[in-house]
């Protein structure tokens, strides 16, 4: 439990960064987001999903990570 209270609020502090440094340009992409068709945005979400799932795979069960 510890370990996965640890990963969400990393992935807090990764997510919270761009907003922080880059306000405005956070503002103009994501208007770029709402626009992009609903069928792209879970295409991106899906490979995002994978890569995510790929290194928990990667980190857990190989030694490639040590």
């Amino acid at each position: 439990m510890k370990l996965l209270v640890t990963a969400l609020g990393l992935a807090f502090i990764l997510e919270a960064i761009p907003y922080v440094l880059f306000p405005e340009a956070m503002q103009r992409w994501l208007a770029r987001i709402g626009q992009m068709p609903a069928g792209a945005l879970r295409g991106t979400g899906l490979f995002a999903l994978g890569v995510g799932l790929l290194l928990c795979y990667l980190t857990q069960r190989t030694g490639l990570f040590p």
